[in-house]
């Protein structure tokens, strides 16, 4: 009976203390969730703030509107008599002439430009409309605008950040750190002026986006100042003179740009935070570059993604940073990875500008491709904190550039095809050979170690931008050892990598893929030397061209190479739907030792142009013009359409065969593609690449292969043979590239399913261009198989 009742009690107890932990997690929890609806509470009722200035702003936009019509009818009534009166009415007041050599002068400037600025972050001095594909809601960073018509361009940005305004201030006018298109920016000159303001005279210079055009700087004056509702402005606005700022000499690379009044302000909100207005009113000198890049110049949307979305977002960034809402890989710091961007963003951006003082210096250009070769023989590639991490090379670094013009081809799906499918245009050698001279100084060129790419690349995310549009990770590509005594050395390469503008409905945006070597180790003072792409957009992205373009499409190689009605029918309907242009920017660095520049130029020239033909492919691949996409002024013999493709194959096998691959009624225009495509052998060609990876399938080769067009560039050569025909390949490979053609036994391949197929004969060839000198690919042809 006592253990009975003790054990009731012993019982009783547990509930009870049960009970009271599941009421203490209770009520923890409701505080917790009390104070997260708090914070919310507290950020809507900012926003909403935000939203009915917003919507006062536009009601005094409409009545200053009504006025100016019904100002202009009067004028119109007047008399002749009168018309001078009346138009001395309208007449925009002119900026009296200002001494800016003297602080008095200096400030009369500034408190113009405060004047004009604040009409414009807040008022109706610019005619504003919504940034198309920016629709302001709960989850959006702010809220974005750009210029209907105006002088220049411009853009503006609102929204509500979790800092304080001393803070915000601060890191905006610490410009290179958050645009990454600012070069430098110096203060010369800095006094005291009213309300603890202070007056700057600012030097700052700006890259450019590509080797067509020449950079911009500016020579501009910063003030910087408190309003008597407590709200922090910093406004700034260009001086005049085009030879003014700083040692002229030195610019002579740069074309002086005009800022108009622009700037930041920053108010202080109850229970926290800050509401910011951004406003960036530029004008670019669009008369300096060539007539087909003006677009790039003379566009808002540009300055809004660049400069204006950036800065916003970029304060947003920091204060998720700084309330540890963001958690990044490796167990790096934020700021750390933050560098990290920023220096391959920068190396990238020295490297297509080339400047003089950089140590820079032009070796050669080539004219039939316009790939520029330039040479720096004084870059640091180590972290200034730590100079014993610095590699000293005896030689420099060689850079190998080029731009193009590219027709009809979305920036941000050609860049995602290139970060994920890295095999299609990457040479690993090339990859090893810049990885092995970053990581011990030395120069392997042009002996290296025989290496074999297994094709494979792994992408370990390391962090992202809070909204995703900029993604940083590290690329381990898989590659083997060759040698025997090195059989079981791992010779895998690391890249870093950021990758950015790949949300197709961001208009305005740049594309960018740039990556770089980097040890292992991967330490935080790790030297970079930066390669990659830049696809710029010249035209303004419509909603209509946007529906045009299938955002669905395989961004498969082949796609292209489809025959059929359907083919031809997207084919057309694209091609009347609305075109659009870009510019692929390409630049790859590499170190190199003084007795082997020449070797390296050589190599770097026959890289890049062998990337230029690859880009090329795929942009004729993802083109919605289908089969007749404009690439370039002109497209590279490497990369021919499909009907070119068709002929070459069967030309070439008539050449070295002496025989006809189809018969003599099909070879007529279009029809020997149909012909090829149907042919009853299966016919394959993969790339002359270090790893041949198939760009072409037959129907009857997709059949034995039991594959896609789709999948079709995932499969490299060596899987589909077994080891005898593997032995078989190798034997007769020395024949096939001597005499142009080979003859292989029947044997067993595999497909992509794992069936073994057996084939009675298999012939391989060499695909000459229509040089009839260039080797394009090669080609099988696989007689009577069948699956087993």
């Amino acid at each position: 009976m006592a253990m009975a009742v003790a054990q009731h009690r012993e019982s009783s107890n547990s509930s009870i203390n049960k009970h009271l932990t599941d009421s203490g997690k209770c009520r923890e929890k409701q505080r917790n969730e009390s104070s997260r609806l708090q914070t919310v509470n507290r950020k809507l009722t900012a926003m909403n703030k935000l939203l009915m200035e917003e919507n006062d702003r536009l009601q005094k936009q409409v009545s200053q509107l009504v006025r100016e019509w019904l100002h202009a009818a009067t004028i119109a009534n007047c008399a002749a008599a009168t018309d001078a009166s009346c138009d001395s009415v309208v007449t925009t007041p002119q900026h009296s002439l200002r001494d800016a050599n003297n602080p008095a002068g200096l400030l009369s400037i500034a408190e113009e430009t405060l004047a004009e600025f604040l009409s414009k972050a807040t008022g109706t001095a610019v005619d504003w409309v919504q940034m198309p594909g920016m629709k302001p809601g709960p989850d959006s960073v702010g809220i974005f605008a750009i210029s209907q018509s105006c002088s220049g361009v411009a853009a503006r940005a609102c929204g509500l950040v979790s800092l304080e305004p001393t803070k915000i201030a601060e890191i905006l006018k610490d410009r290179p750190s958050w645009f990454r298109d600012c070069r430098s920016l110096e203060v010369f000159t800095m006094f005291p002026a009213g309300n603890g303001g202070t007056v700057e005279l600012v030097y700052s210079q700006v890259y450019a986006p590509m080797t067509l055009a020449p950079a911009r700087d500016f020579w501009t004056l910063r003030y910087t100042t408190s309003l008597e509702n407590g709200s922090l402005v910093v406004c700034e606005r260009s001086l005049s003179g085009s030879g003014a700022g700083p040692n002229a000499a030195a610019a002579s690379q740069f074309v002086r740009a005009e800022m108009l009044p622009s700037g930041y302000l920053i108010r202080p909100c109850e229970g926290g935070g800050s509401i910011i207005h951004i406003v960036d009113h530029l004008n670019l000198e669009a008369w300096s570059v060539p007539e087909v890049l003006r677009p790039l110049y003379e566009s808002s949307k540009v300055v809004a993604q660049k400069m204006t979305i950036a800065a916003l977002r970029y304060i947003r960034q920091i204060a998720q940073e700084t309330s540890g809402e963001v958690v990044y890989g490796f167990g790096r710091q934020p700021a750390v990875l933050r560098t990290f961007s920023q220096r391959l963003s920068r190396g990238f951006n020295d490297a297509i500008n080339g400047f003089n003082d950089d140590g820079w210096s032009l070796m050669s250009c080539d004219g039939a491709e316009d790939i520029i070769i330039a040479v720096n023989s004084t870059k640091n590639l180590g972290s200034t904190s730590n100079p014993s991490n610095s590699f000293s090379f005896l030689g420099g670094i060689l850079c190998a550039k080029a731009s193009m013009l590219l027709q009809n081809v979305p920036p941000a799906v050609l860049v995602c095809f290139l970060r994920e499918h890295r095999s299609e245009w990457a040479d690993f050698n090339v990859d090893a050979y810049s990885a092995a001279s970053l990581k011990a100084g030395s120069y392997a060129f042009p002996g290296m170690r025989p290496t074999r790419f297994t094709g494979s690349q792994v992408i370990m995310p390391l962090g992202h931008t809070i909204e995703h549009e900029e993604l940083l990770e590290v690329i381990r590509l898989e590659g083997h050892s060759l040698a025997q005594e090195d059989a079981f050395i791992s010779r895998d390469i690391h890249l870093l990598q950021i990758c950015s503008g790949i949300d197709e409905n961001a208009v305005g945006a740049c594309s960018e893929l740039v990556f770089a070597p980097i040890d292992e180790m991967f330490p935080d003072d790790a030297p970079l030397l930066p390669s990659g792409f830049r696809v710029i957009p010249l035209d303004s992205k419509t909603r209509d061209a946007q529906d045009a373009v299938n955002t669905s499409r395989t961004l498969d190689l082949t796609t292209s190479l489809e025959v059929g009605p359907a083919t031809n029918h997207s084919a057309g309907d694209a091609l009347s739907s609305h075109s659009t242009r870009s510019v692929l920017t390409i630049a790859f660095q590499f170190p190199f030792e003084s007795n082997l520049q020449d070797n390296v130029a050589t190599m770097a020239r026959q890289y890049v142009r062998s990337v230029i033909s690859s880009v090329q492919r795929v942009a004729m691949a993802i083109s919605p013009s289908g089969l007749c996409p404009s690439v370039g002024p002109k497209l590279s013999p490497s990369s021919p359409e499909a009907l070119t493709l068709a002929h070459w194959i069967c030309q070439s096998y008539k050449y070295y065969l002496g025989a006809e691959l189809l018969s003599s009624d099909s070879l007529g225009g279009d029809s020997v593609l149909k012909h090829l495509w149907h042919h009853q052998d299966a016919i394959l060609c993969c790339s002359l690449k270090s790893l041949p990876i198939f760009i072409f399938a037959n129907q009857t080769g997709l059949d034995m292969l039991e594959t896609t067009l789709v999948a079709l560039q995932d499969i490299t050569l060596d899987k589909i043979f077994d080891e005898s025909g593997r032995k078989a390949l190798c034997a007769d490979f020395a024949k096939l590239m001597e005499q142009g053609f080979a003859y292989l036994p029947g044997g067993i391949c595999m497909s992509t399913m794992g069936r073994h197929v057996s084939y009675e004969q298999a012939v391989a060839w060499k695909v000459l261009a229509a040089d009839e000198s260039t080797v394009h690919c090669l080609a099988f042809s696989f007689v009577n198989w069948s699956f087993v």
